[in-house]
């Protein structure tokens, strides 16, 4: 079992910077391939970014790529993801999530096995 515990969500102004980070405990972090979604009101959950477990490989949405950056410390068992120059339209909670088969990094969310609890970004104008 896994459990994954997001933090770093804030109010924030158009164009400012955050780092979110996911904490993990259990066993075979480092086997993981891990990922962050978001869901804003009334929308579905949606892809941002996924890491592979070595963190060599890394997969983002073209809404976000070029302004987040997704990393991983395998010694600390946590993932982060840097988001620049944030809009209006990134305001969503926030999920981080777990594969635990570890083979490609995924962009639908059945894809992911273990989830967090979200944290809030609002992004205001």
């Amino acid at each position: 079992q896994v459990q994954l515990v997001e933090s770093g969500g804030t109010l924030v102004q158009a164009g400012d910077s955050l780092r979110l980070s996911c904490a993990a405990s259990g066993r075979s972090f480092s086997n993981y391939v891990m990922g962050w979604f978001r869901q804003a009101p009334g929308k579905e959950r949606e892809f941002v970014s996924g890491i592979s477990w070595s963190g060599y490989s890394t997969r983002y949405a073209d809404s976000v790529k070029g302004r987040f950056t997704i990393s991983r410390d395998n010694a600390r068992n946590t993932v982060f993801l840097e988001m620049n120059s944030l809009k209006p339209e990134d305001t969503a909670v926030y999920y981080c999530a777990a594969d635990d088969r570890g083979q490609q990094i995924g962009v639908r969310a059945p894809m992911y096995d273990y989830w967090g609890q979200g944290t809030q970004v609002t992004v205001s104008s």
